[in-house]
């Protein structure tokens, strides 16, 4: 059994200019010691599919089924999900500075997520709440866990948040866009952070970036999401060197490379256009408008997740032709961008 297994995710929004289809069936599984990483533009659907796992999403139609332990969190009795959240499933938010709050110190605040899910006596939380700290790499904790937010940097924020995170032993830590507002440096040692606490904890690990270089640090699996949708499902290696989608294709040129990177080489080429509305969807594949590879049947019939030739577990929501992986100039590719089409690039 699955730690984590979704299947067939949708989340859906009413609102006054029609129904907002952020995530549209989606599935997905992660197991103990596991990292997936979940990549795609803003607006494709990632951060609501993770925050409505967790009852974060207040308002939305939802459908499909989440099992976490066997148990379904999508079901689930609120009382239950609460000792589920922050519990056995740890959340690290985007923006460390909203996240924490200004009035209260940091170690306060650990405290305080230890014994809202344990019977802990105040003088040992605080005891954990130093420990945690030392683990996620703060300098002197010990002096360091009565300070107040605005006196950490961005980088040891996000630290502390790890920590709060991990302060009840999740078995998932689920990480959004944890290293955006980081310079690289900072962002290289969160990364290095979350791999050495899944190798010595065991924890699984949930990534979510718009970023494809972050992902490539640390997923053992990835999933490719556009338009509420997922557009590729592979392991790390095979995402970067044997991609099917158009869309991964355009991600992976959009990121400086070294010159004898086959896939990503030259100059950075982004990807045209602007992702769909999530309230007109285009018919057909929702990518079609920007994707150069455009067929006829792209713009009539959107594609299912299918198997293709990239390696075991590797699937791809796109007409080319299954064998049509890596390399994005390859002589199929060249040959289907070759005629007139709507949907390709000028």
């Amino acid at each position: 059994m699955k730690l984590l297994e979704v299947t067939d995710l949708a989340v859906s929004f009413p609102t006054a200019d029609g129904l907002v289809r952020a995530v549209r069936g989606v599935s997905f599984s992660v197991d103990s010691g596991q990292t997936l990483g979940i990549v795609g533009e803003s607006g494709s659907g990632k951060s609501v599919a993770m925050l409505t796992l967790l009852g974060l999403v207040r308002g939305a139609d939802v459908s499909g089924q989440a099992l976490f332990e066997g148990e379904s969190l999508l079901d689930m009795p609120e009382p239950r999900l609460r000792a589920v959240r922050g519990g056995r499933v740890g959340m690290v938010f985007q923006d460390p500075l909203t996240s924490l709050h200004p009035q209260y110190r940091v170690g306060w605040q650990i405290v305080e997520a230890i014994r809202a899910h344990q019977r802990t006596p105040r003088a040992a939380a605080h005891r954990r709440a130093v420990e945690l700290l030392r683990l996620v790499g703060i300098p002197r904790p010990e002096q360091r866990v009565d300070d107040y937010p605005h006196q950490f940097s961005g980088g040891m924020r996000q630290r502390a948040l790890i920590a709060m995170a991990l302060a009840n032993d999740p078995l998932l830590v689920i990480a959004d866009e944890p290293t955006t507002a980081l310079d690289a440096t900072v962002q290289a040692q969160i990364l290095l952070l979350l791999t050495r606490i899944r190798q010595e904890l065991g924890t699984a690990i949930i990534m979510i970036s718009h970023d494809l270089g972050v992902i490539a640090e640390v997923a053992d699996q990835v999933v490719v999401m556009y338009a509420g949708r997922t557009a590729e499902v592979a392991d790390r290696r095979t995402v970067f060197r044997r991609p099917h989608h158009p869309y991964t294709v355009g991600l992976l040129r959009s990121l400086p490379a070294p010159a004898d990177d086959a896939i990503r080489a030259g100059r950075l080429r982004p990807i045209p256009g602007l992702p769909p509305s999530l309230i007109d969807l285009p018919p057909g594949c929702p990518f079609h408008p920007r994707c150069r590879y455009a067929m006829e049947m792209c713009r009539d019939v959107e594609p299912e997740l299918r198997p293709v030739d990239g390696g075991p577990g590797h699937r791809s929501a796109c007409w080319l032709p299954a064998d049509a992986v890596g390399m994005s100039d390859s002589a199929e590719h060249r040959r289907l961008a070759a005629g007139p089409s709507p949907g390709r690039a000028a």
